[in-house]
This record gives C-alpha cells, sequence and structure tokens, in this order.
C-alpha cells in the first residue's frame, strides 16, 4: 500500500468531513462536538486517544517501530464568533459564528494524517511515535497555553513539534517554510485616564482628559519611530479612545487600549517599559491620574532551525508545483502555537489557500477554507512524519 493509491480517495472523504465541521462551529474551550468527532475517529483507526486537555483538546498516539524519538504535530480546532455570509450548503448552521479561519480545515487534514499513517504503519517508513495534538482555543483564548501548563510535554514528550495554517493569497497547495520569526506577540494594553471634569467653555477650572489621551496616543507612537531600532519591526496600535457624553463637558475619565505586537520578546519588555514612563509623563505634564494595565498575549512564534529544515525537505517534495517560499515577511498577526514552540523547537509553516479575492482572506465573513489543498495538507504531514522518524 502507497500514500499515493489511497490518498485521491481519502482527500476526497476528508473534505466531506471538512464541510460538515464548517457547517457546526464551536468557540473556545466550547468545541465538543468537533472533539468528540475527533477522538472517534481516532479511536476507530485503534490509536490511543486522550481527552480532556485544556477542556475539549485531544491528543492522539501512534507508535511504531521501537524508536524512542516523538514528535507532534497540532491543528486547531475553534471557531470565531463572526456571522457567516456565504451561502453554500455548508454554510455555518449556528447564527454568529463561523470557521472563518479554516481550522475546520486543520483539523479534518491531520484526522486525514492520522488514518494514512495507520494505514502505511507496516511498512516501515517511520519508527518512533506521533502526537496529534488537537487544540481548543487558538482564537485569543491560548488554548495551547493552557495545555502546556496542563503537562502537554510532561505526558507527551517530544523532540520536536509541528504546525500548519492555510494562508489566503498565497498560490493553492505553495508551502512557506521560514526559520525565524513568522508570527508576531501579541500584548493588549488598558490606560485609564482621570482627570477633574468641567464645563467645556471653563477648561481652567479642571483638567481635561481628552487633552491628555490625545497626547498620549501621539507620545505612543515615538517608541516606534523614535526608540526602536527600525530593522526591528515593532507596532503600537492605539484601537479604542473612549472618552465624554455632552458638547460642553469636559469629561472625567478617558479609557484607551490597544494591541502592541513585535517578533522580538526582548523589545516586547521595551515597548512595555516605555508605555509606562509615557504615562508617568502625561500624568506630570497634564495633571491628570493615568492608570496603566499590560497584559501579555501571545508570544512570538520564532521556528527553530533543526525542525524548519526538516519542514522545508519535505515541501519541496509535496508543494504544488514545487512552489516553496522560504523568505517571505512573517505575519503582525498572531498565533498560539508559540507556546509549543516555546517549550519544544517547533516549526510553523503555512500552506497557500489561493487567491484572496472577494474578502476571502481569514476572518472575513465570506472566506472558506479551499478543499482543493486538503490532499496537500495530509501528504505533507505524512511525508514530515516519514522524515522526521526515518528508521
Amino acid at each position: 500500500m502507497s500514500l499515493s493509491g489511497i490518498l485521491p480517495g481519502l482527500a476526497a472523504r476528508i473534505a466531506n468531513l471538512r464541510r460538515d465541521l464548517h457547517a457546526h462551529p464551536e468557540l473556545a474551550f466550547d468545541e465538543t462536538r468537533t472533539a468528540g468527532i475527533v477522538a472517534n475517529q481516532l479511536r476507530k483507526l485503534g490509536i490511543e486517544v486522550h481527552e480532556g486537555w485544556a477542556k475539549t483538546g485531544v491528543v492522539g498516539c501512534l507508535r511504531a517501530g521501537s524508536g524512542a524519538r516523538a514528535i507532534g504535530l497540532r491543528a486547531d480546532m475553534d471557531a470565531l464568533p463572526l456571522p457567516e455570509l456565504n451561502t453554500f450548503p455548508h454554510r455555518s448552521r449556528h447564527a454568529g459564528r463561523m470557521h472563518a479561519c479554516g481550522h475546520d480545515g486543520h483539523t479534518a487534514m491531520l484526522l486525514g494524517a492520522a488514518e494514512a499513517l495507520v494505514a502505511l504503519r507496516d511498512a516501515g517508513n517511520f519508527d518512533g511515535t506521533v502526537y496529534f495534538i488537537f487544540q481548543p482555543a487558538e482564537e485569543h483564548e491560548g488554548g495551547g497555553r493552557v495545555m502546556v501548563e496542563e503537562g502537554l510535554f510532561e505526558r507527551f514528550p517530544m523532540q520536536m513539534v509541528f504546525g500548519l495554517h492555510n494562508w489566503p493569497g498565497l498560490p493553492a497547495g505553495s508551502i512557506v517554510a521560514m526559520e525565524g520569526p513568522v508570527m508576531a506577540g501579541a500584548d493588549r494594553f488598558e490606560i485609564i485616564i482621570n482627570a477633574r471634569g468641567a464645563h467645556a467653555a471653563m477648561p481652567h477650572q479642571g483638567t481635561d482628559a481628552i487633552l491628555a489621551g490625545a497626547a498620549l496616543v501621539q507620545a505612543l507612537q515615538s517608541l516606534v519611530s523614535r526608540a526602536t531600532d527600525p530593522l526591528d519591526s515593532a507596532v503600537i496600535s492605539v484601537t479604542r479612545f473612549h472618552a465624554g457624553q455632552a458638547d460642553n463637558i469636559l469629561p472625567e475619565q478617558a479609557v484607551l487600549g490597544g494591541t502592541v505586537r513585535t517578533f522580538q520578546p526582548e523589545l516586547q519588555d521595551a515597548l512595555e517599559e516605555g508605555m509606562r514612563r509615557i504615562c508617568i509623563g502625561i500624568e506630570t505634564t497634564y495633571r491628570v491620574h493615568v492608570e496603566f494595565h499590560y497584559v501579555r498575549g501571545y508570544p512570538p512564534t520564532l521556528n527553530a532551525e533543526e525542525p524548519t529544515c526538516i519542514s522545508r525537505e519535505v515541501a519541496r517534495q509535496v508543494a504544488v508545483g514545487e512552489q516553496v517560499f522560504t523568505h517571505l515577511k512573517p505575519s503582525m498577526g498572531a498565533e498560539d502555537f508559540a507556546y509549543l514552540s516555546c517549550v519544544v523547537p517547533g516549526c510553523y509553516v503555512w500552506l497557500g489557500n489561493g487567491p484572496g479575492e472577494g474578502g476571502c482572506m481569514l476572518h472575513s465573513p465570506h472566506y472558506d477554507f479551499n478543499d482543493e489543498i486538503i490532499a496537500t495538507g495530509i501528504n505533507y504531514w505524512v511525508r514530515l512524519v516519514e522524515r522526521a522518524l526515518v528508521p
């Protein structure tokens, strides 16, 4: 039995499963139906199943031969709180949520790879253990962090971990495997400015929270433009500014919030400290009281050398048209695969999903996973296992 012999029929069945998952999206830590399908499918294949990781996460264990080496393959399962605007038959059946990021495709492809690897296990093409990690709550909630905190790597020790994400705008079936930064770290902040309200016609009788907030927004940008090495990427975006309710009143309070993105942990530290320093200066200059709250989010996703070399080698074998990219610009989006690759050397690749015209980009209400790339995704996972666990 060969992969080429079973892949066409397998890919077609997995596409049907993917559409079923798309029609029944579930949000972070509530992926009970999806997790149940995953666990049942793995059990039918004879794979050892461990449920309940980070509430709804599933880990499957497949062993071949007697080798001591082990790797992890990770797929995310959750959907987004977004109303779907597509009209095809497999559109979401649940108002206000949809698979707008392709996690339905990621889950389905990894299940397909598990089935193929079981079928090929006796051929002796790999020797060691494969852990299939089906992770909940990638979208903003940090399910990967929870799985790590619950002892994922202590219970399932592995030498490397791999992730995959579809990428609209890249040629369908192409693969991006880059060493170093792939996705940014994502922190968030909230700044509360407390002032002394006054009549808008007599501003000298109070202090101005809006003026202080406006100055703060501008001053924060200096941390990127003047306090950060121009060769280092960083973003500070103030995304909300709420103050006041009337035209003739200077409000007592202004609340600002936003996000900080960078690829370097040390730059995250520097930007947080710089923001705190600016808040102190605004407080003194405008005679207001400033509360600064900074919350660390996903770390930067950094691909390690050894797993990236393996991923590149495999990508050159399976990518459609041999389209493999190794030096694209990383994304300022964030990914909680970083929590896994912070502990174990990892590689996170992008699988081209095809053109993104018509609003069909990630997190769009018009998005849909491209079923034409399922065969490439399954092929990548299987060949990766064979290469990483070569006998």
